[in-house]
């Protein structure tokens, strides 16, 4: 997404309402782009597991959907896409703070678009990373 700041924000907020979980999680879309897309979920006590750590569903969730965007953003025109498969791999707890997405296309092919999603938290520490397959669907 290109263009002033409010256009920009009014661009990631439309892309943003396409998934009304993330939404309602709290996710925030920061960047947008074809190349890149971060955004972040900040801690919240209702999205904790024992222990006041932020569940990993939280944590998936918020990969799933830059990971999602990026596909989205990667797409030839009129297709669609659907995670075909997805790869978690939890390296340390969030315990406080926010958690900060950046995904990126490894391969962005004519049926599937694979994309990497790198999960950090306010000190930069590596929390997660998440590898997903994504189908093109093209229109019928």
């Amino acid at each position: 997404m290109t263009g002033g700041e409010g256009g920009a924000q009014d661009g990631r907020d439309a892309l943003l309402a396409l998934m009304p979980f993330a939404t309602s999680l709290g996710i925030v879309l920061e960047e947008a782009t074809a190349q890149q897309v971060t955004g972040r979920l900040d801690w919240a006590a209702e999205l904790c597991t024992t222990g006041g750590i932020l569940h990993g569903g939280a944590l998936m969730t918020l990969a799933d959907s830059l990971g999602g965007l990026c596909a989205f953003l990667n797409l030839p025109d009129g297709a669609g896409t659907a995670t075909i498969s997805s790869s978690t791999n939890f390296l340390r707890p969030v315990r406080r703070g926010a958690v900060y997405g950046t995904a990126r296309p490894v391969h962005a092919g004519r049926s599937v678009i694979v994309v990497q999603t790198q999960l950090r938290d306010d000190s930069s520490a590596l929390v997660g990373q998440v590898t997903q397959a994504q189908a093109v669907l093209l229109p019928r």
